[in-house]
């Protein structure tokens, strides 16, 4: 997330969570309302982010809300195989076009969660996601996540840590993951920046 939250304030839809079409809102006012590609605060998140993973390479890597593929292009140097997914068709757009020349990345629409890619992975990237969805959502793509995340695998999350008008925080949104009672993971890494958070989880 960029130093500023966009100025469209999000619509929730039924479930509780931000509505897809917000996204779309969004894009369609600026074709990068969080700054991804000139803000030095996601510059600097991004080099921790990466840094922060355990293994220098994945075999098979899924971001999950790939947003207009900024980090995207980061990510596929730690991937032999990298799925980026989205629910806005405009920044998926965007992000197909930045990484044309990337062979071992591919794009996907998926409104989570009620749509999840199939497959197993060894690196799954939830990056300022998390707090878009209700409770009950995170519940269901925790779960999903989960099940997709192969043995010793590792699942990255980092999220903004200050005021928004999103449905969870961040705090909510790691303790969903880092206290859930059948957590299949645990903590590896556990970082707190001024305006993030950022936790790496192992599945046992």
């Amino acid at each position: 997330m960029a130093d500023e939250t966009p100025i469209i304030e999000p619509v929730l839809g039924a479930s509780g969570s931000v509505a897809p079409e917000h996204f779309d809102q969004l894009y369609a006012a600026n074709a990068d309302p969080w700054d991804f590609e000139t803000s030095t605060y996601e510059a600097k998140k991004y080099a921790a982010t990466l840094a922060s993973l355990p293994l220098p390479n994945y075999v098979n890597g899924l971001e999950l809300g790939c947003s207009i593929g900024v980090f995207t292009q980061l990510l596929a140097t730690r991937c032999w195989n990298l799925l980026a997914t989205d629910v806005s068709g405009f920044a998926l757009s965007r992000a197909q076009t930045r990484c044309a020349s990337l062979p071992n990345v591919r794009f996907e629409h998926y409104q989570l969660p009620d749509h999840y890619p199939q497959g197993v992975f060894d690196l799954i990237v939830v990056s300022e996601l998390g707090y878009y969805f209700s409770v009950n959502d995170l519940a269901i793509l925790r779960a999903s996540i989960a099940g997709s995340l192969d043995i010793h695998g590792h699942l990255l999350l980092v999220h903004f840590t200050g005021e928004t008008s999103y449905p969870l925080t961040a705090a909510e949104v790691h303790r969903c993951f880092l206290e859930w009672p059948d957590r299949p993971w645990i903590s590896v890494h556990h970082q707190i920046e001024k305006d993030y958070r950022l936790d790496v989880l192992q599945k046992l």
